[in-house]
């Protein structure tokens, strides 16, 4: 149910001894006034529904019902309960006036109850309250002091105090909050310079309020200043919670009427910009006209009814009309919330929590049968630590989600709590290299406690001595949102100041997103540890001077059978770079570098790269030439290299181990050979530790069979697979003397 307003007056004391002041400091009126404008703000800007009136005392008139010959006297009604605006803001700040009168506390405290009498009778309210902003410095009557508390616990009326120094009650040992900001707060009216009218007017406050509450009275009496600081926040708006009926179903034979509300939701600035002529400020002065035009020379206009929107399709646009994209619709039969299975909760990683809202999901009101199978349903999927898996659809027009279920269970109620889950589309696989494969990057004994200690020194959570948990020192539910605050700081200082430049961000609001000052100070010595435990030093690489020369140069020798190798490293250059983004999959021009890129994009598959890679391979031992030999070993380089790189280990020991049978059951044994030269094997287990091969099984594995003296197979080549071959042995043995 939606929250019922309130009734607020605000009862402001504007007799002579508010507006006076010492030199340079602002009297107790203008800090008054300071906080109603706060308050008002807040209720402008929350869109509260709360009504709110004005009375004032201590007035050159009077104007209020109760006012007789000698009654009630010097006290006006400024303004009656309405809902608070801009024009009350205006007012607060330029309409109210110092009066040179002054008028009894407790008489301006009757009107105001009064004026709630009558102007809230046949409306519903949840509350009437009284806010009192007063320096106590008129006379006081306790005459009606006994009446006036009777009729304010009859009626529920509830009343603040706002003063411009604190109520002392260290005299009384007391230890109560308004004695706490009597120490915290330091403010311009030590007791000993209050006058004898104003400690008089504290002893009455503290035994209306005590009165009224005995234990927490005097923590409804606030200083301006305190105020100030408790209102400085923009209250945020208030949300009607709407239900959300339907039926959880699981399976086609159990339905349970639930019903469900957003618990958690992004808050957005709610879109009220509108265009108005500069000058005079006025929405109807401005008319906007929409027309639609070709592409052509002429511009010539089109009439809307001529138009259809289109889908650009790569450099093409495909039509699509409205009754299309009706069609086009996914449709529900209707809103569903069902159970499409259970999970553990433990297999439901937090990560995968997305979407804009969380759902409270209870069970029906009313409903008896309902409630003792939720219930049930609630407390077996706590026990067994599982969540449903539902299928939730909004209504018919919407898309369907999938979604967790948890179970949520408290000492005033039980619930599900639904949370969002992703498609397939929606997750995002990033591949990065393993830290645990590069030696350099482990740490130290002495690094991983530094590391430690500076995480135990930022606990956010303040511990007592006995080890109970005593506060959390950052509350983020507690933080308003900062670009809220500030905007409606900046569009409240241009109603009132249109010409102006905005002000400043207000200093509270950026040290609310400070660390807390307890943790900076706490994590001064860990984090002192950590710059001697992890120095920085500044690495200058020399760059090569690159010419055209080095770029495009060709290999002088056909048959070289090692092309330079291309280095990953920041600064060098390859033409294939410049392609980096066209590259889609691996190509024969280049196989190699085509895999390095690929492996490297977002959403890469090693798996499915890898076999492109493969297919290529086993292209170039099939064409049999040592120009061919040359692209496969640079292409098992690179793949041996990116596997390591990626934890891919396995991956690439399969697929040699599988090469090298290939090889022996196609008589490539002069390609082996060139292996075994590079010394090409099996990635081991110091290399990675995914790796469960150990460096005497690796140089085993290159080790070829021995066989007998067999003649090569003739080949489709004719005449030239005697060169080739020969060819192909010299260049093994000039690479043997090398």
């Amino acid at each position: 149910m939606a929250r019922s307003k309130v009734a607020i007056v605000l009862c402001l004391d504007v007799g002579f001894t508010m507006s006076s002041s010492a030199p340079d400091e602002e009297s107790s009126l203008e800090q008054a006034k300071k906080v109603m404008t706060k308050f008002v703000q807040r209720q402008v800007f929350a869109e509260s529904k709360d009504e709110v009136a004005v009375v004032l005392f201590g007035t050159d008139g009077t104007r209020n019902d109760l006012a007789s010959r000698d009654q009630y006297q010097n006290i006006t009604v400024h303004r009656s309960l309405m809902l608070p605006d801009f024009d009350l803001l205006e007012d607060i700040q330029d309409g109210i006036k110092p009066g040179s009168e002054q008028a009894d506390f407790l008489d301006a405290i009757i009107v105001c109850m009064d004026l709630l009498q009558k102007q809230t009778v046949g409306k519903k309210y949840e509350k009437r309250h009284i806010e009192l902003f007063t320096d106590l410095g008129s006379t006081v009557s306790e005459d009606q002091l006994e009446i006036i508390i009777a009729n304010l616990k009859k009626t529920g009326i509830s009343l603040q105090f706002f003063l411009p120094f604190p109520v002392d009650v260290d005299d009384e040992g007391g230890d109560t909050s308004a004695s706490v900001h009597s120490h915290i707060h330091r403010n311009p009216f030590p007791r000993k310079g209050l006058t004898e009218q104003q400690k008089e007017g504290i002893d009455v406050v503290r035994k209306l309020m005590h009165t009224l509450d005995e234990e927490g009275g005097l923590e409804e009496v606030y200083t301006f200043r305190e105020s100030l600081e408790r209102l400085s926040m923009f209250k945020k708006i208030e949300r009607r919670p709407m239900a959300w009926p339907c039926q959880l179903t699981i399976g086609s034979n159990l339905s349970i009427r639930i019903v469900a509300y957003k618990s958690v939701t992004e808050e957005k600035v709610k879109k009220v910009w509108t265009t108005v002529d500069a000058k005079t400020l006025r929405k109807d002065d401005v008319q906007k006209e929409t027309v639609y035009c070709l592409n052509d020379d002429d511009e010539t206009e089109v009439q809307k009814d001529d138009t259809i929107q289109g889908f650009r399709y790569g450099s093409d646009i495909v039509p699509f009309s409205k009754e299309d994209e009706e069609q086009m619709k996914y449709k529900t039969e209707a809103k569903c919330f069902s159970v499409l299975g259970f999970s553990r909760s433990s297999q439901i990683q937090r990560h995968c929590y997305m979407g804009n809202h969380v759902l409270k999901v209870f069970a029906a009101k009313d409903d008896e049968n309902a409630a003792v199978a939720f219930s049930a349903l609630v407390h077996a999927l706590d026990e067994l630590k599982v969540v449903a898996v539902v299928r939730y659809a909004y209504d018919r027009r919407s898309n369907p989600q999938i979604g967790a279920a948890f179970p949520y269970i408290k000492d005033s109620y039980e619930c599900l709590i639904y949370v969002q889950l992703p498609y397939m589309e929606d997750l995002r696989q990033y591949i990065f290299s393993s830290l645990k494969n590069n030696k350099k990057c482990i740490p130290t004994a002495d690094q991983l406690s530094a590391v430690d200690s500076l995480i135990d020194s930022m606990n956010l959570v303040y511990e007592a001595d006995d080890g109970e948990t005593f506060e959390d020192l950052f509350k983020p539910s507690k933080i308003p949102n900062p670009h809220f605050q500030r905007l409606y700081q900046c569009l409240q200082h241009k109603a009132f100041h249109p010409n102006e430049p905005l002000p400043p961000i207000e200093e509270h609001l950026l040290e609310m997103l400070e660390m807390p000052s307890v943790v900076k100070e706490r994590c001064q010595g860990p984090l002192e540890k950590i710059k001697a435990l992890f120095p920085l030093k500044e690495v200058v690489k020399k760059k090569d001077k690159t010419t055209a020369q080095d770029i495009f140069k060709d290999s002088e020798d056909g048959l070289n059978p090692k092309k330079p190798r291309i280095e990953d490293e920041e600064g060098s250059f390859s033409i294939m770079k410049l392609a980096e983004g066209n590259v889609t999959s691996v190509g024969s021009v280049n196989p190699a570098e085509d895999f390095r890129i690929l492996v490297r994009q977002k959403n890469a598959d090693f798996k499915d790269v890898s076999q492109q890679l493969i297919n290529h391979i086993d292209q170039f031992l099939e064409n049999k030439g040592s120009q061919y030999y040359m692209k496969g070993i640079n292409c098992i380089r690179v793949f041996r290299e990116e596997a390591v790189k990626l934890s891919k280990v396995q991956c690439f020991n399969a697929f040699l181990q599988a090469l090298k049978s290939k090889v022996e059951d196609k008589a490539l044994a002069d390609f082996w050979e060139i292996m075994m030269q590079d010394r090409i094997s099996l990635i081991t287990e110091d290399e990675a530790k995914e790796s469960s091969v150990t460096s005497e099984e690796a140089e085993k594995f290159l080790a070829p069979k021995e066989k007998k003296n067999e003649i090569l197979p003739p080949t489709d080549e004719g005449g030239d697979v005697d060169d080739l071959v020969s060819t192909v042995k010299t260049l093994c043995v000039f690479r043997i003397k090398l």
